[in-house]
Parts: structure tokens; sequence; C-alpha cells
């Protein structure tokens, strides 16, 4: 099953810049680094849900492959990345990424970056290829 619905795609491009466009002016007045580690532009359910849809989608576009299962509760959850594929009994792959909405959208628009938020303990992740800074963050057109 697709991340998101081809239907989707330009509401989720949408709300990820609307969302992007939010938190950068949150960051024009950040004082500190927690600050940033804070920055939660309100969105409804919906918006929030396509936005992360939508950039989950372009990870995967990125970084096709099954052997990273990046988590992004409750919305969504997209496998990329080569390796090994998950075990047939569990479905898991070896690697899991999980996070939260807030800071998914915060990497994948550049407000913090990958050792920033692992640093604040805000990454879940296991595994030899637990850390995504390679591919973060996305293009925001």
């Amino acid at each position: 099953m697709p991340v998101i619905k081809e239907s989707d795609i330009f509401e989720g491009e949408t709300a990820l810049k609307k969302w992007s466009q939010s938190a950068r002016e949150l960051a024009h007045t950040a004082h500190s680094m927690d600050d940033l580690l804070t920055i939660y532009p309100k969105l409804s359910r919906r918006e929030m849900a396509m936005a992360v849809r939508y950039s989950l989608y372009m990870l995967q576009l990125r970084a096709p492959g099954p052997g990273v299962e990046v988590r992004v509760a409750p919305f969504a959850a997209v496998k990329v990345l080569e390796g090994p594929k998950s075990d047939p009994h569990n479905l898991t792959p070896p690697d899991v990424i999980e996070l939260e909405p807030d800071v998914w959208l915060r990497l994948v628009c550049g407000i913090t970056n990958w050792s920033q938020e692992k640093d604040a303990g805000h990454i879940s992740a296991m595994g030899i290829r637990d850390d995504l800074s390679s591919l973060l963050p996305l293009p925001i057109g």
C-alpha cells in the first residue's frame, strides 16, 4: 500500500510547504537550540498527516529499498534504503527508525539536523543504518 494516494500528493505537498513556512518563521524568533527543538507549527490533523505522508513519499523516491523502516506515528511508515529485507515471519526490517511528526518535519525542512534531534532523545533508532542525515533535509519546492 502506498504511503500517500496519488490523488493526495498535491494536498500533501501544500501541507508540507505550509508547515515549513510556519516553522521557518518560528525559527527566526528562536533564541536557543532548545527553542528550535520545540518548534511545532499547529496544522489540522489532516494537514499534518498529509505533510508527513508526502514527505515520506519523497524520502522513498530519494532512497528506495526495503532495508530501513521509518515510522512517523500515527500517520505513516515506509521502507527505504537498500539492505536486507524484513524477516518473512515478522515483516520488520533489521533497521527501524521511529520519530514523532514534529521531529520528522523539523528534519525534513532543515529546521534541525539528525544529530541535534538524536542528542535530544527525539529519535528512536536501532540497527546499523540508523542515521538518515545524508538524506535530510528534503527539497521542498
